[in-house]
């Protein structure tokens, strides 16, 4: 649980976590909506990662993120966000993305 409070103790990884809220993102998806370093980001998705929030998933040379299914860390990470005023446009964003992949499947 240590790792899950670290993890959710900085401020761009909760914003991480609201922009995968509702889909999942490459990293250089998630990397565009940052003014950070590759490193820097690479560092924060392996926290996540790390602590259970998130996973992984390679597809020929890119790397997608998403949620890890429900479990604890992530309701307690829910539940901050909803608290955390930042998140709200955040988690807007994240929906806005969803649909438009579902369009874009069709």
């Amino acid at each position: 649980m240590e790792k899950v409070f670290e993890a959710l103790a900085s401020t761009p990884r909760r914003k991480i976590l609201a922009y995968l809220s509702e889909t999942e993102l490459s990293a250089g998806d998630i990397a565009a909506r940052f003014e950070m370093t590759k490193p820097s980001l690479s560092k924060h998705l392996r926290i996540l990662e790390s602590a259970g929030l998130i996973v992984s998933d390679k597809r020929g040379q890119f790397v997608f993120y998403r949620l890890q299914g429900d479990n604890l860390a992530n309701t307690l990470a829910s539940f901050m966000q909803a608290v955390c005023p930042v998140s709200k446009a955040l988690k807007k964003e994240s929906k806005a993305l969803a649909a438009q992949k579902k369009l874009e499947i069709k």
